[in-house]
């Protein structure tokens, strides 16, 4: 693809063209050659799209509750995007369950984009080409941008670097799930959510996540109020729903020291339940994440969130693209079997054999140095 023909798929991408937003992900999710070329144009189209990711275990409800609220978010008059990753396939590296129909509520609503994507092997869930096609819906123009993620368990934490806010969905009952939790993915999630909470033990599976946020992050929360933290953020509109709080505590306030206004604002999870297959718990669930939204943005989060994303995205493209200039240096000297060969007959030991293959781009940037 000439960079001409890249650069007109970009502004029919820019003028609301879904073909080209398709095929632009298309291009993105294999890697084709210009993909970086398009991926570069988009960048300074992002930046507008509020971004939220979806996580779990298999069989918590994840799709359902997906299309839910992307139907909330179109009713509301807002577009939507949708990339579900999925398990990779052992023999394609696609997605296995491809392009299923899971968005009943949102069939032939074309301002509602869904993208099943393949997570390529890696332990988060996510690749890089996901990072990337979450660009290309918010240069695209999509309000709302869902990361659905395929649930494999603590690894799922690589969807921070992706999404703004991060809701994580528990079933009722599921005391392995809770376990699991506390194991990793804990740390990572800004909303909890006990979806079918129509079955029995929601009560309880709710008292455990409320007990695990409050012994992780607040030993002053109150757990038997509906709201946490050390004071619900008032939205302006009678609101609480969120755990935005600033850090001093509710005494000072009540006595109106003025010192407390310069503490950080702080966030502390909420814990909400859900029924996905009937919509009920879902506008609140809405709210909530407007008010996490709010948080990050008064809080100074928002940004500093996307300066770690994009420091990681930078390393992470560093190492890609460092490992390739090292393959290709180990096949020039006659391929790794050959180092290794030499390595197990004690000819040489796996440390010497990285001086040496280093020793090349060492040199190149100690003189760039110079």
């Amino acid at each position: 693809m000439s960079r001409a023909v890249e650069s007109d798929l970009v502004e029919r991408l820019l003028d609301g063209e879904h073909r080209a937003l398709a095929r632009a992900i298309t291009k993105i999710e294999s890697q084709s050659p210009g993909y970086r070329d398009i991926v570069s144009e988009l960048h300074a189209h992002t930046g507008d799209a509020s971004v939220v990711g979806i996580t779990g275990s298999p069989g918590a409800g994840k799709s359902t509750l997906v299309d839910k609220l992307a139907k909330y978010y179109r009713d509301q008059g807002e577009t939507v995007g949708v990339i579900a990753v999925d398990p990779s396939s052992p023999y394609t590296g696609g997605a296995v369950l491809g392009d299923r129909i899971r968005m009943a509520s949102n069939v032939g609503d074309m301002d509602v984009f869904f993208r099943s994507m393949s997570a390529r092997g890696q332990l988060g869930g996510l690749s890089t080409a996901t990072a990337d096609a979450v660009k290309a819906l918010d240069a695209f123009g999509k309000d709302r941008i869902i990361i659905e993620t395929v649930g494999a368990g603590q690894n799922e934490v690589d969807v921070v670097k992706t999404a703004d806010t991060v809701v994580v969905l528990v079933q009722p009952g599921s005391g392995d799930d809770v376990q699991m939790l506390k194991a990793g993915i804990l740390e990572i999630g800004d909303v909890f959510v006990v979806n079918k909470a129509d079955m029995e033990g929601a009560s309880r599976t709710v008292a455990e996540l409320q007990e695990m946020i409050h012994l992780r992050d607040d030993p002053r929360a109150n757990l038997d109020t509906g709201h946490h933290g050390a004071a619900a953020f008032d939205d302006g509109h009678g609101g609480g729903h969120g755990g935005y709080a600033d850090a001093s505590d509710a005494e000072s306030d009540a006595e109106g020291d003025p010192s407390n206004a310069d503490e950080p604002l702080v966030w502390t999870p909420q814990v909400l339940e859900t029924v996905a297959t009937t919509g009920e718990g879902i506008d609140e669930l809405v709210e909530t994440l407007d008010d996490h939204r709010d948080y990050l943005d008064a809080s100074g989060e928002l940004a500093e969130k996307a300066r770690k994303r994009a420091g990681e995205e930078i390393r992470q493209l560093l190492r890609s693209d460092v490992n390739r200039l090292l393959e290709a240096e180990l096949d020039r000297r006659g391929g790794v079997e050959e180092f290794a060969q030499a390595v197990v007959e004690k000819e040489t030991d796996p440390y010497a054999v990285a001086e040496d293959v280093l020793e090349p781009l060492r040199e190149c940037l100690d003189d760039r140095a110079d």
